[in-house]
């Protein structure tokens, strides 16, 4: 497993440990939004992994509450597995914790497909960043301009864009309507 993922996926249980002892489903949706980010960058199976657990889990105590004890425990076990480097024992148990949380929750699936398109529409805002059009960037990721549109339009990147002086913006759109 990659270091940085590690260290990454370490911070993210321990952390979702403590808001879920402490009730607080807002704040463990926003670790499953910075989950998905990750796994739309490293795209291995891990980040996707516990970026699914994350989510379903803000998903389900949104819903209950709480999130069933069973399932606490065997995060609580997988960490101790990465911590000990026992990388294969660790994607185990999280191949477990995806079981119980599909016994627990029927909506699996659907949160599946959700942190899937999530980490889509991330990558293409971040291939926009990099110079692609929306459209070029929608069209090589499978996803629809709109989606990419809405999410771009939350972020900064539109003010972080590659014209910020207005003259130039001006002129741009100046060139582009032909007047």
């Amino acid at each position: 497993m990659n270091k940085i993922v590690k260290k990454d996926i370490l911070k993210i249980i321990d952390d979702g440990l403590i808001l879920i002892g402490q009730k607080n489903f807002v704040d463990l949706k926003k670790i499953s939004n910075h989950t998905i980010h990750n796994a739309s960058i490293f795209q291995d199976r891990d980040s996707i992994s516990i970026a699914i657990i994350i989510y379903a889990m803000s998903k389900i105590m949104e819903r209950t509450g709480s999130i069933d004890a069973e399932i606490v425990k065997k995060l609580k076990d997988a960490y101790d597995l990465l911590i000990k480097d026992k990388t294969k024992e660790y994607q185990d148990a999280i191949k477990n914790i995806l079981e119980l949380i599909s016994k627990v929750d029927v909506k699996l699936k659907q949160y599946i497909d959700e942190v899937i398109k999530q980490a889509e529409v991330k990558k293409g805002s971040k291939l926009y960043e990099h110079g692609l059009s929306i459209a070029q960037a929608s069209e090589l990721l499978g996803i629809s301009q709109w989606e990419l549109m809405s999410y771009i339009g939350k972020t900064s990147i539109t003010e972080e864009g590659k014209i910020t002086d207005i003259k130039k913006r001006l002129e741009l759109a100046r060139n582009i309507f032909g007047a």
